[in-house]
């Protein structure tokens, strides 16, 4: 793998910083353009022809002179931290496009998903509640999922005393962030153990959104209980301070709606409909980078691996992990490009309960028909569904 990391521009942006929205394109088009910006996207991320065999064909475009993505300083960002820096990323949107490819770190979920729609990112690594909040309160208008990541990894850890959900009534809590995918998982756990809670931090356990960093000192400091965190972070807090799992996330999840006990998912890649207009052919470049960092993953030995995220790690959010972190924080996570479509609903569900969404209608979130077309080309993978949710 060639390194040209060097070829892309990265900021760390965390959250809770304000970032002045730029002027551009935004989730309240006026309904005329965002009608031509959806029907040309359901073009783009649709086939344009068929060979003689009735085999899709990509769509065609004009490759982007720049393609700005986002990801987090996550091991549940791994197939991003690895395709950033071992250049997989941008060797591949290089070739296909000359196009460049520029980074920003970011802490959690809705401070990317806000860059996204306020035209300061074109791609993002993220969790699937953020995406459905997103397509739910632009009507479908703002971004598509075109791949999955991660499945796996999320936990909530407490303090050893507290030894079953009652006894979590009168502690604080702390997630990512407000409406982020672990923040919605808490919420609508506590909610079926009969616990109440609400978004403005009321109820009987206060839940207070942290930065992950923040989360960690805190808990050492004796000033959190508990959090539902990402990996590395939750390792981070059982193995540095001494928190036990209270819920494995994989335990709430039977296999009814993804096929597999025990698997959800944690990290998606979603693009903004407009650059996936305008810009087909780097959507593609991107899918081809990103599945190969996957592939790289699943098929890299174990040190590695190791070696690989950690380097990933330091770039985006400044320090390694020690290795017993990272071991466990692998052990639990899995690197899939399919984002498990079938979940979403009670993802949604679970959104609804929590507070953060409405309820809505989530037919077209997916457009898979470019990832089904690189994975067709990738020895070893096969297609995935958009359960009924979008085209694959």
């Amino acid at each position: 793998m060639s390194g040209n990391q060097q070829e892309a521009g990265s900021i760390r942006i965390t959250a809770g910083v304000q970032k002045k929205r730029r002027h551009g394109w935004e989730i309240g088009l006026a309904a005329a353009l965002a009608a031509a910006i959806i029907g040309t996207a359901a073009w783009a991320f649709g086939a344009t022809g068929s060979d003689p065999s009735g085999t899709a064909q990509p769509a065609s475009g004009t490759p982007a002179a720049e393609l700005r993505l986002g990801y987090f300083g996550n091991v549940t960002h791994a197939p991003a931290l690895v395709g950033v820096q071992n250049g997989i990323l941008a060797d591949r949107l290089r070739d296909h496009g000359g196009t460049k490819l520029s980074t920003q770190v970011f802490n959690a979920g809705p401070a990317a998903i806000e860059a996204l729609n306020a035209g300061a990112l074109d791609a993002t690594y993220i969790g699937p509640n953020p995406a459905i909040n997103s397509f739910v309160k632009s009507g479908g208008e703002s971004v598509a999922v075109i791949a999955g990541a991660t499945a796996g990894g999320a936990q909530l850890v407490v303090r050893p005393e507290i030894s079953s959900p009652g006894r979590l009534k009168g502690k604080v809590l702390a997630t990512p962030q407000l409406g982020g995918t672990q923040d919605v998982a808490l919420r609508a756990w506590l909610k079926s153990q009969g616990l109440a809670v609400s978004p403005d931090g009321g109820g009987d356990v206060t839940i207070n959104p942290t930065e992950n960093a923040q989360t960690l000192k805190l808990f050492q400091d004796g000033k959190l209980d508990g959090a539902w965190l990402p990996e590395p972070w939750a390792s981070r807090l059982v193995l540095q301070a001494g928190a036990k799992v209270l819920v494995d996330e994989k335990d709430l999840w039977d296999g009814t709606l993804a096929g597999k006990p025990g698997q959800f998912t944690t990290t998606v890649l979603i693009v903004s409909r407009k650059f996936a207009a305008e810009h087909p052919q780097t959507v593609d470049a991107l899918l081809e980078g990103h599945v190969a960092a996957i592939d790289w993953l699943n098929s890299a030995p174990a040190a590695g691996k190791a070696a690989a995220i950690n380097a990933g790690l330091k770039a985006a959010a400044g320090a390694e992990l020690p290795g017993d972190v990272i071991d466990r924080a692998l052990q639990n996570i899995e690197f899939t490009p399919d984002p498990l479509a079938g979940t979403y609903p009670k993802l949604l569900r679970n959104g609804v309960d929590a507070g953060v969404t409405k309820p809505a209608d989530l037919t077209g979130l997916f457009e898979l028909g470019a990832l089904n077309r690189v994975l067709a080309g990738t020895p070893g993978q096969h297609p995935v569904s958009a359960a009924g949710l979008g085209t694959d």
